[in-house]
């Protein structure tokens, strides 16, 4: 696995320092996070299952995608980036909001995020990227709360704490129009 580097901040997402991305993982420290959400224009959501040989969290299902900016890196050129890379996907993107979460992972990880989640809006299948991605999936808001109610641990601990969050956020939105 290649060295990379997250951005540490503090819980109002100030940049505080800059550490190699497992070791922010091992010793729990709060770092910079995206997440990224895509649907079709009938409100399908675009899932991808993590690939097997993840570090973490492998194998289970989860948002479009998610990534760590580089430092000097801009949130929202990070999730178009990351977006393309993972899922061959290129759409215009919006942040809809942010949150702080902490979970004990497998291998000894940890989760501390203040994690950016985008939204964004794409009609045609993705072309993933094999080395990140195991397969991918539409599913309806409805489906998809049901399969997490019926088997929560087919999917990721951040994308079970966000999926109602984001439904509401597109809820609202449509009702405002």
């Amino acid at each position: 696995m290649k060295e990379t580097f997250v951005i540490l901040v503090d819980e109002s997402d100030n940049q505080v320092g800059v550490m190699e991305k497992l070791e922010a993982h091992r010793k729990a420290l709060l770092h910079r996070a995206i997440s990224v959400f895509i649907i079709d224009s009938k409100g399908d959501w675009i899932l991808q299952r993590r690939a097997l040989d993840k570090y973490h969290s492998r194998g289970l299902w989860t948002n479009t995608c998610c990534t760590h900016p580089a430092p000097g890196e801009s949130d929202i050129d990070s999730a178009g980036s990351r977006l393309t890379e993972e899922m061959g996907i290129d759409c215009k993107l919006r942040e809809l909001f942010s949150f702080v979460y902490k979970e004990k992972l497998d291998n000894e990880l940890t989760e501390y995020e203040f994690d950016h989640v985008f939204i964004g809006i794409y009609d045609r299948d993705p072309v993933i990227n094999t080395t990140e991605v195991d397969d991918w999936k539409k599913v309806s808001y409805d489906d998809l709360h049901k399969d997490i109610l019926e088997n929560p641990d087919n999917y990721t601990y951040w994308f079970k704490e966000i999926y109602k969050k984001v439904n509401s956020h597109l809820l609202n939105s449509k009702n405002n129009e």
